[in-house]
């Protein structure tokens, strides 16, 4: 698709095709806060930390152990994987910056940040609202939840979400990458992504904002509407149960996964569902620390620490490993 006069492309070596030199970004982040960035990187290096634990102890006792070969884990796995790959395109980066008092990063790193981040991140909306429906199986249809959720299925769904992230991707970022900067490389973010690199272009990016605008309302509205269709059906199943064990069992079940989705949506929307020239944008960047550093370690202590099936999974696994035994 051609662009507006004035616009140029790159070749493979990160040069524009009139011969100039593409020069690094500057991630300015938290930089006009200087008195926050020490405390900032104490907090997130441990975030960082705790994310890659919990989410790597999710993903070792759901493999080791075969009472959770069931689609529930299944999904969460992936989830906890999604966690450690988009933490880990984000995070290290980020810690470097706020060390650093250049806080450069690469052209290709920003590329490769820009691609990864925005792949993983769409996957999760989708895989979020995969998990949903399998709730409702669970709650709804209990009796049928093996007939219904059967591995080939859970394997086209989980393919589903990440296939539909990567598409996102190629699409997103290829096209925020065919504008124009214009010599504008300081970013008012700490990471490269859609929303901030647009507003670094020197021409017109309305159609570059209507096509941001869809792409959100189909990874974000469209889940979010589907989501609480999904918790009002198993919200009707769940006051049909007469025993209250039962019903704070069902609750138990699937309030994790609502908290999840609260949080993660609730603070993507905010950044993504707001014109790239609007004022609080600059708030934009404290916003996007939910969705990049607290939810993915949230997500391993809100799925696990009511879980009294993944904690005796978990205290097995150890058992194994450490030969004891735990009471």
């Amino acid at each position: 698709m051609s662009q507006c006069s004035g616009n140029h492309f790159t070749n493979g070596d990160g040069e524009d095709t009139n011969g100039s030199s593409l020069t690094d970004f500057i991630l300015l982040g938290f930089s006009d806060h200087p008195q926050l960035q020490e405390a900032l990187f104490v907090v997130i290096l441990i975030f960082y930390l705790l994310t890659i634990l919990g989410n790597t102890t999710i993903i070792l006792v759901s493999h080791l152990e075969p009472k959770l070969h069931m689609p529930m884990y299944f999904f969460l796995s992936h989830l906890s994987f999604l966690d450690l790959c988009f933490t880990s395109s984000v995070i290290p980066q980020l810690l470097v910056n706020l060390q650093d008092p250049m806080k450069a990063i690469t052209y290709g790193g920003c590329i490769v940040q820009l691609y990864v981040s925005l792949a993983l991140g769409s996957t999760e909306c989708v895989l979020l609202a995969v998990m949903s429906y399998d709730r409702y199986i669970a709650v709804c249809r209990p009796l049928r939840y093996t007939v219904f959720m059967h591995p080939r299925l859970c394997m086209i769904l989980a393919s589903m979400a990440w296939l539909s992230g990567v598409a996102t991707t190629l699409v997103q970022s290829t096209l925020t990458l065919q504008l124009p900067f214009c010599g504008h490389h300081q970013v008012d973010h700490f990471i490269c992504e859609v929303p901030v690199l647009i507003k670094l272009s020197c021409i017109d990016t309305t159609f570059n904002e209507a096509e941001l605008f869809v792409a959100s309302i189909l990874f974000l509205i469209v889940p979010v509407s589907f989501i609480p269709v999904s918790y009002g059906y198993i919200t009707w199943a769940v006051l049909q149960i007469k025993l209250t064990t039962g019903r704070q069992k069902a609750f138990g079940t699937c309030s994790s996964h609502l908290m999840v989705v609260i949080i993660f949506y609730g603070t993507i929307i905010f950044v993504y569902l707001q014109p790239a020239k609007s004022k609080y944008k600059d708030q934009g960047k404290f916003v996007s620390l939910f969705y990049t550093v607290v939810t993915p370690m949230l997500n391993p202590l809100i799925y696990t620490l009511r879980n009294k099936e993944f904690k005796g999974a978990l205290k097995k696994v150890l058992g194994n490993i450490l030969a004891v035994n735990f009471a």
